[in-house]
């Protein structure tokens, strides 16, 4: 497959792996942080093995002007589980009700690594193939995962 659209991001959380693995895997958690500003999360599993889904849904909300109550699904299957080391899953998201034109197939790989106490998490994203109409939700993909890596970084710091 052509790599059409690459992000890779490192960042350092002041708590341990295995608490930064329980907010990427733990789907309750997962609805406290996840996705990018002004949007909530109302639904999200996790069946947390090799060949196991992912399904998170991101609902924008009010501060998103027109898109308010817009739905957008994630289903995913993992490829790479190795406990509060490294994750990996192949996804598709898309516009609810615009399946078709909106879907994006993307994949994601984790890895965590202690570091003095706190969890280095590197992250690479690759958009593999997106429909027509999810050119702007590509061209929003590094400011997305930006928005939703500060807010894990709120999550984290506000467990404390």
């Amino acid at each position: 497959m052509e790599k059409i659209n690459e992000v890779e991001f490192e960042r350092t959380y002041d708590e341990s792996p295995k608490t930064v693995w329980q907010a990427w895997t733990n789907p309750e958690l997962i609805k406290k942080w996840w996705g990018p500003n002004n949007v909530t999360i109302p639904e999200s599993e996790v069946d947390l093995r090799v060949g196991g889904k992912i399904y998170i849904v991101m609902e924008a909300g009010e501060a998103m002007g027109p898109y308010k109550g817009t739905k957008w699904p994630m289903l995913g299957k993992f490829n790479v589980v190795e406990p509060n080391s490294k994750l990996s899953y192949n996804a598709k998201a898309w516009t609810e009700g615009q399946k078709e034109e909106t879907t994006i197939d993307q994949t994601t790989e984790l890895i965590l690594a202690e570091d003095m106490g706190k969890t280095k998490l590197k992250i690479k994203a690759v958009i593999n193939k997106f429909g027509p109409g999810a050119q702007m939700a590509v061209q929003g993909m590094k400011m997305g995962f930006t928005q939703q890596l500060d807010k894990l970084n709120d999550f984290l710091t506000a467990k404390k």
